[in-house]
């Protein structure tokens, strides 16, 4: 069962890459970039629940 799971994953992994490399596809990535980037505002994103935020220096 392990190998028809990385067979699958394989083949996924190739799709994607093979759709990236289309340029219509290119420009939608690099859409979707900027928006992420854009959204945060420079407020900085959310700890990772589990973790301590970084020390402050005042």
């Amino acid at each position: 069962m392990g190998f028809l799971s990385k067979a699958l994953k394989s083949g996924i992994a190739v799709k994607v890459v093979n759709e990236a490399r289309k340029p219509h596809n290119q420009q939608k990535i690099k859409d979707a970039v900027q928006s992420f980037r854009n959204r945060g505002g420079g407020q900085g994103g959310a700890a990772r629940p589990g973790t301590t935020p970084p020390p402050t220096s005042h």
